[in-house]
């Protein structure tokens, strides 16, 4: 039995659109890279393609809907967590895509897997720098002021806070022995964070500061 040549062609296509997602997760290290990219692109065409033979010509819901559970597990795979910083969400979300291109591919929406990979490669190329700019802008921070339990100094921290600019997204105040100890965790500029950072450093009762 010969192979279609549509077949052939969303084969091919597979093989390169998968590539050039995979090639761009490779040259930036990423922990899946060229082969692996190519070979989710071509399993996702793979079985569309099965699932559309099956069902004479239309593809199956039930494969299609299969196809995303499983690329969801593999994605969580490439997801890390490294202290308070997550990282592969990116490479995930590139997994994810892959397989919705091969999806497209081999239901013979060419046009459309196309386009997709064009966009998703401006997108892993261009933006980082643009994200960068925008992380150098606000950015998160938690500090740590330990200084010895007094109700007076603490509406001072609080207010002191409160003046920065800092936005607070949570706090915590703990107490051992005769320390008392505030945690914040806030966003805000670079200059709102040193502003912040000076004006603690200058207050006398603080015994210790950690950011």
């Amino acid at each position: 039995m010969s192979l279609p040549l549509d077949a052939i062609v969303k084969i091919l296509l597979a093989v390169l659109l998968g590539g050039l997602v995979g090639g761009e997760r490779e040259i930036r290290d990423k922990s899946a890279g060229f082969r692996t990219m190519i070979l989710i692109c071509l399993g996702a065409t793979l079985f569309t393609l099965i699932s559309s033979y099956l069902a004479g010509g239309n593809s199956s819901s039930g494969v299609v809907a299969s196809i995303v559970t499983g690329i969801g597990f593999l994605g969580a795979g490439a997801i890390l967590r490294e202290g308070n910083h997550i990282t592969g969400m990116t490479t995930a979300s590139s997994i994810w895509l892959v397989a919705a291109v091969g999806m497209a591919l081999g239901s013979g929406q060419y046009l459309l897997a196309v386009t997709v990979t064009v966009v998703a490669l401006v997108i892993l190329w261009a933006f980082p720098a643009l994200e960068s700019k925008i992380d150098s802008l606000y950015h998160t921070r938690i500090y740590e002021v330990v200084f010895h339990p007094d109700l007076k100094l603490g509406r001072e921290l609080e207010l002191i806070l409160d003046k920065s600019g800092l936005k607070l997204i949570s706090s915590k105040c703990t107490k051992s022995g005769d320390q008392m100890t505030y945690t914040w965790k806030t966003i805000g500029t670079h200059k709102e964070h040193e502003g912040f950072v000076d004006t603690l450093l200058q207050n006398p009762a603080i015994l210790e500061l950690n950011y």
